[in-house]
Parts: structure tokens; sequence; C-alpha cells
């Protein structure tokens, strides 16, 4: 991993830490700029594009605004721009950002297991092998929520009325094949059948509060975050969560006797013909912003899990995600 001594920094020395950077992000290593003695973390970025795949306001669009003001606080940017690109799943602004940005070296991409399950469900023509891993940066859980009123009181109350009446058991969610989705095919799964799960996707959280909040659907399935407010307010009621171990005081579907848990993630990407060099950069001036107390206080606001994935670590971790998830969507038939 390349570092620096503290005195004068010569042309010579920084294009040799370049270098070495670039040699060094590859290896999946993270990155130590060199600093002069007392100097303050120098700007890596003056303006940074953050693409956010979704409508605003949802999971992916609070993380990538989250983690534009942390790039500010920190100092790695000078100035963030963000743009939002919603629909079906993120695999929209995937194709976007592909086409516009493929070579840009000042602009990410918000991603995470939603646009996984996606690109696998929706099989579409821009996939994720046509952009490259920076980071993963969180780790969320799913909670299932009823309205407050709802005489379902557990996750078994749940499994009873898809077993009894699937029609009419309408489970709202986030885009066809995320991971609300694929959760909602496992609590089918659970119940005896998937093939008459009725899933209703919405373009962000709001919309499935509404949803619930209005009776056109039974149950929701969101995190934590884009429910926090509905629970606050006494409108949803919580009846379980995705986790393995309790979670923020709500008790885990599978402690209530129904074997199913997942966990979503969310991370940054970049274009593929980004240089290594830049990429190097990009990896740096995330991490720097990941440290910063503003991103700590989101983290611990949102309730969502820090979760720092970065170099080869995360490129096997996408790969795997990518391999498994047309298999568990085959398995749980979803259907877009």
């Amino acid at each position: 991993m390349p570092r620096s001594s503290p005195g004068k920094l010569s042309r010579r020395n920084f294009n040799a830490w370049m270098a070495g950077a670039a040699a060094a992000a590859g290896a999946g290593h993270a990155l130590l700029w060199p600093r002069l003695a007392g100097a303050a973390e120098p700007q890596l970025v003056s303006r940074l594009r953050i693409v956010i795949p979704a409508n605003e306001g949802g999971g992916w669009d609070q993380t990538g605004r989250a983690l534009g003001a942390a790039l500010l606080a920190s100092g790695a940017a000078g100035e963030v721009v963000y743009e939002n690109i919603g629909g079906k799943g993120g695999t929209i602004g995937l194709a976007k950002y592909v086409e516009k940005y493929d070579a840009d070296p000042d602009t990410l991409l918000m991603s995470g297991m939603v646009m996984v399950g996606a690109v696998a469900l929706q099989k579409p023509a821009v996939t994720l092998a046509q952009v490259a891993p920076v980071a993963r940066l969180t780790s969320d859980y799913e909670v299932v929520a009823v309205k407050a009123d709802s005489p379902i009181k557990t996750p078994k109350d749940l499994i009873a009325q898809l077993r009894a009446d699937a029609a009419k058991t309408v489970i709202a969610g986030g885009s066809a094949g995320g991971v609300d989705h694929m959760y909602a095919g496992m609590l089918a799964r659970v119940a005896g059948s998937t093939a008459g799960l009725v899933y209703q996707p919405y373009p962000g959280g709001a919309q499935v509060v509404e949803a619930l909040a209005t009776g056109k659907a039974v149950a929701g399935i969101s995190g934590f975050s884009e429910f926090s407010a509905g629970l606050s307010n006494g409108t949803l009621r919580a009846i379980g969560v995705s986790s393995k171990r309790p979670f923020l005081g709500i008790p885990s579907v599978r402690e209530q006797g129904v074997d199913a848990d997942l966990a979503n993630w969310r991370g940054v990407l970049t274009g593929k013909k980004v240089p290594a060099d830049r990429k190097a950069v990009l990896l740096e001036a995330v991490h720097r912003a990941t440290t910063a107390d503003i991103w700590q206080k989101t983290i611990k606001r949102n309730n969502w899990d820090a979760y720092w994935m970065a170099g080869k670590d995360f490129e096997s971790f996408l790969d795997l995600d990518l391999a498994m998830a047309g298999p568990m969507i085959y398995l749980l038939k979803l259907k877009a």
C-alpha cells in the first residue's frame, strides 16, 4: 500500500505515489494520500456527480445524498450534484449511466441489491457487467409492516392469510425484482406457494406507506428508514424484521417461527472506462467521506448498519450476489 513521508512532496514523488495508488486500488487496499507535514487533507474531486437510480425520498436517494454531504464535509469534494433517474429497480438509471457517464471520471452511480435483483428479473440490455465496483457502504434489513389496526399481529398471521387467500393478500414494496420483492417471495414460499403471490411494486417508500394506510395493501416491505415516520406516528405497526436477531426493538421474522431472513446493501459504482488511477481517487474520496462525523451521525439516525467493503472483496461479493440473484428469482417464481 502506498504511503507518504512528511516533508516536501515533489512532482516525481507524487507521480510515483499515483502509480502505486492505482496498483493498490486494483489489489483492494485502502489508500493513504500523501500529505505535507501539518497540511490539511487535500481536496480529491473538485466537482462530483452522484447518479441515483431512483426517485427522491427512497433508500438510494437518502444514501446518495448522505454520501454527498459527507464528501463535502470531509473536504474530499468541492461540489456535489445529484441526478435522480428512477424506474424499474434502478435498471433505467443504470442504462443511462452507462450511456452518458461510462468514461466520466467525476460521476458515481448508487447501486445495491435492489438493482442486482431487478437486472436478474428483467434481463435488460445493460447489466452490472458494464460498470465497475467502488465500495459497499451499508447493510439494511427489510421491515414487514401493516396498518396499525390490522388484525395481522405476527409474521405467522401473515403466512396464515397468504395460505387462506393469497389473491387478496396484496403485499406492497419497492421495484419488481428488488430486495422487497424477493423477501415477499420468500414469505410466500414459506406459506406454500409463490404462484399466487400478489406483489404491488412502488417507486418509493412513501407510496408503500400510502398503500398500507389506504388499505390497498395488506402488508408492506421496505427498509426501516422508509417506514420510520409511519411507525413513530402510529400509522403503521412493524410485525417483524428480516435480520437473524431483533433489530431496533423489532423481533426478527425468523425468531417468530418463520424461516426467512435477508439483508439489503447499498454501495457505489463507477464507469467501466474510468482509468485505474482515477478509480483510486474516487475510492479514497468515498472512504474519507465514510469516516466523517456527519456520515456516522446519518448512519445512526437512519439505523443503517455501516458495512465498508472495497477492492477485491467487494468485486467478489458483487460477483456472488449476481450469480445468486438469477436462481433466487427463478426459485421464488417472481414476475416482472
